[in-house]
């Protein structure tokens, strides 16, 4: 049910809460959930002000498409310096997903186009419906990726896979994607945000400092030198493991209370 306490967005965007999850659900069926401004500035809005007792979120989508990507009718007049900054504006909303204060679940379906692709990028976890198809068609419009998909797709998917879909215009579908690492599950189509959901609550039940661990530290590890990533690793271990959380959770555990991985 709609939750008071989340930030006043657009309409192109709409929230439910879930217990401890929020739903952010892009709502522009009629248009392909294509992203202009005001939803990207809603985007920013929504995780800038996201309430404290949020312990992570689903990003989904109304109608048969997750995002067919950019609004191009917004580009028609753009000069460079505008293209720059509308660019960097992206960046800046996109961050506050990928690095923000909890982990993120994307439901996606049908289109995960161009920028839509971008935005889905940006998250932690990703579940596909097999509607789901990817394409970065900006090459065949003279154009260029703007949102983001330079610097994280190719971590998901490699320089050449990326490559090969903007030189070709070529599409994946549900299945490909996941084989390629656009997406961590692919489930029938319907079932998406209902298993988006489940991974989201389970994930915040998850002790709040592994989560912030895992999406805060665990990429800035990944990019770094090996000597400074298993430091980094260390303190990052050892801040965790000293919180009062860490330790109520391993008396559990070592009593016999706390959940096993045989539970999951």
């Amino acid at each position: 049910m709609p939750d008071q306490s989340l930030p006043d967005l657009p309409s192109s965007l709409a929230v439910t809460r879930h217990g401890k999850v929020a739903v952010l659900t892009l709502n522009r069926p009629e248009k392909r959930n294509a992203l202009d401004d005001a939803t990207v500035l809603g985007i920013e809005r929504f995780f800038t002000d996201l309430p404290d007792d949020v312990a992570s979120v689903v990003i989904a989508a109304e109608g048969d498409h997750f995002s067919a990507g950019l609004d191009l009718s917004e580009m028609a007049e753009r000069d460079t310096i505008s293209g720059v900054r509308h660019s960097r504006m992206w960046h800046r909303a996109f961050e506050l997903i990928e690095f923000g204060p909890v982990p993120v679940v994307c439901a996606l379906k049908g289109a995960v186009v161009g920028g839509g692709l971008e935005l889905a990028a940006a998250a932690h976890l990703r579940v596909a419906e097999r509607s789901t198809f990817y394409a970065l068609p900006e090459g065949m419009r003279g154009l260029f990726v703007g949102g983001g998909a330079s610097v994280r797709l190719p971590r998901l998917i490699g320089v050449a896979r990326m490559a090969d879909l903007m030189l070709t215009g070529r599409r994946y579908d549900a299945e490909e994607g996941a084989a390629a690492g656009l997406s961590q599950y692919v489930v029938d189509d319907g079932a998406g945000l209902d298993e988006a959901l489940r991974l989201a609550t389970r994930i915040a039940d998850n002790a709040p400092q592994s989560n912030y661990a895992v999406i805060q530290a665990l990429p800035r590890i990944a990019e770094s030198g090996r000597h400074e990533g298993y430091l980094m690793e260390a303190m990052m271990a050892a801040i965790a493991q000293g919180t009062d959380d860490a330790k109520g959770r391993m008396q559990e555990f070592l009593h016999g209370r706390g959940p096993k991985v045989t539970d999951r």
